[in-house]
């Protein structure tokens, strides 16, 4: 079994449309959408739930009436802001269980948050698994884990060899968790000053964790020179530039009717990520 992971340095580079026109192109996969707190893969892929599944994380105060004497104790060492009027909001609280230690009658307990929810769907591509974080909710970290555990389970027991993973930009937690122990990373950049800053950042989290990576110049024919830099920094850095996608308003019409552009248009962009995907299987070596 091999896993890409198609991650940016930022949000907003055109990773998901990747990863979308990828479902439609690949064969024997699973896919999974890592980027649990701006899930939008299943807004192309229009998924329906086989198994739905709540994620339980971390801890909130919450206070019990009956023993609240109201000497106002919590509200004072809450840092946050958390406590009003002797009763806990839990999108504030941040679950350091500070009021609960200090409350002279033990009216407070920290209990278990149901932080979101994760899903195992049928798509016309395949599987999907995906989730979604709760509001205010933290630990997407651990909830990209559960993600990425349930597609390589789905991947054994439906006898598929590869997983394409959608995930987090930046270079966070979440980015973390979805790249530590994959086969292969193809990192979606923009021919922008800040893409190309961007791009540096997530190739240097590529190289801590010793994953191989490949780049994706998106809308390659905006700026020419900040293009030819991006090539210049990943010949230095003998990374290989698999692809690049020139600016098309089909890729946007694609979107608008919830469909991979490779499903929509086969012009010049779908040309490219179709080598791309080409690319991409060749180096993971599967089908």
């Amino acid at each position: 079994m091999k896993e890409v992971v198609i991650l940016s340095g930022k949000g907003g580079t055109g990773k998901t449309s990747i990863v979308a026109s990828f479902a439609a192109l690949a064969r024997c996969k699973v896919l999974a959408d890592c980027d649990v707190d701006a899930a939008d893969l299943h807004l192309l892929l229009q998924p329906t739930a086989r198994r739905d599944e709540e994620f339980w994380s971390g801890e909130a105060a919450f206070v019990n009436e009956e023993r609240c004497t109201r000497c106002g104790l919590c509200q004072d060492v809450c840092r946050f802001g958390a406590i009003k009027d002797y009763s806990v909001d839990q999108v504030s609280c941040e679950g350091c269980g500070l009021c609960s230690r200090v409350c002279p009658a033990d009216a407070i307990a920290m209990q278990p948050c149901m932080a979101g929810y994760w899903f195992i769907s049928d798509t016309r591509h395949g599987t999907l698994v995906h989730a979604k974080l709760g509001i205010a909710q933290e630990n997407s970290g651990k909830l990209v884990t559960l993600v990425r555990v349930n597609a390589r389970r789905v991947v054994e027991e439906e006898g598929l060899n590869c997983i394409v993973s959608d995930g987090p930009p930046g270079i966070g937690c979440p980015a973390v968790a979805s790249l530590t122990g994959a086969d292969l990373a193809l990192l979606v950049t923009e021919p922008t000053l800040s893409g190309i800053h961007d791009l540096e950042r997530v190739v240097g989290l590529c190289r801590y964790f010793h994953i191989p990576a490949m780049v994706c110049i998106n809308k390659c024919d905006l700026n020419g020179d900040n293009s030819s830099r991006i090539e210049e920094y990943c010949d230095n850095e003998r990374i290989e530039v698999a692809a690049r996608v020139p600016f098309d308003n089909v890729v946007t019409e694609a979107l608008v009717r919830g469909l991979p552009v490779v499903e929509y248009s086969s012009g010049k962009v779908t040309q490219e990520i179709e080598g791309l995907w080409q690319r991409t299987r060749a180096k993971l070596g599967v089908e």
